[in-house]
């Protein structure tokens, strides 16, 4: 296997999920700044929608999008469970991470691009206008401050460290550095990310 690798988010993601499986991938590094993603070869053999980052299959299949990427490799490496370890588990996982995706990740992002990111990608993709910017920010936000109250356990799923934990972690530490830090009104957010960084995967 190989993985197109970038900076960034979501390819983030998923070089922690590769190190907690305890995996070695090779990885090929694609300049993003540069837009090398965005234009062939990439777009025409790697992934057409020209996003980071993708995972090449030793059959030379393609898996692109970070939440399959991470369901196949814990297809091919059930241990340690990152999903789960029962159809109960798996679904409880699922079930917060497409809650996080939906309702963070994305507003977080969007927001991003919209002010901050605008220069380098308004003449990629289609942008909402910078007035928006502050709304999506909201959003994530009040999102972020939600998830904190529902929390109770160690990680999102209770005791176990998931890839809930795992997409939700890598974009806050990418949200900390683009103006979108952890809120101080959030109590149970701030113990999570002391005890989800000081994993030898956080540095992947």
């Amino acid at each position: 296997m190989k993985l197109y690798d970038s900076i960034g988010p979501n390819p983030h993601v998923v070089r922690i999920f590769i190190a907690e499986k305890g995996m070695t991938i090779p990885a090929q590094k694609v300049d993003l700044m540069a837009g090398e993603n965005r234009k062939p070869p990439y777009t025409e053999t790697v992934n057409v929608a020209g996003q980071l980052p993708a995972l090449e299959l030793d059959n030379g299949h393609k898996v692109c999008e970070i939440l399959p990427i991470c369901e196949y490799l814990e297809e091919v490496q059930p241990s340690p469970p990152l999903i789960g370890s029962n159809a109960e588990e798996r679904a409880e996982t699922r079930m917060w991470t497409r809650r996080i995706d939906l309702n963070i990740c994305e507003p977080m992002a969007n927001g991003f691009r919209a002010a901050e990111g605008r220069p380098l990608f308004e003449s990629r993709m289609k942008l909402v206008g910078p007035e928006g910017a502050a709304d999506l920010k909201a959003i994530a936000k009040d999102r972020l401050l939600w998830l904190d109250g529902q929390m109770t356990g160690d990680f999102v799923c209770g005791g176990r460290f998931t890839l809930a934990d795992i997409l939700l972690f890598g974009f806050l530490k990418f949200g900390a550095t683009v103006g979108q830090p952890v809120p101080d009104e959030a109590k149970w957010l701030k113990g999570w990310m002391e005890r989800v960084g000081a994993r030898p995967s956080a540095a992947a």
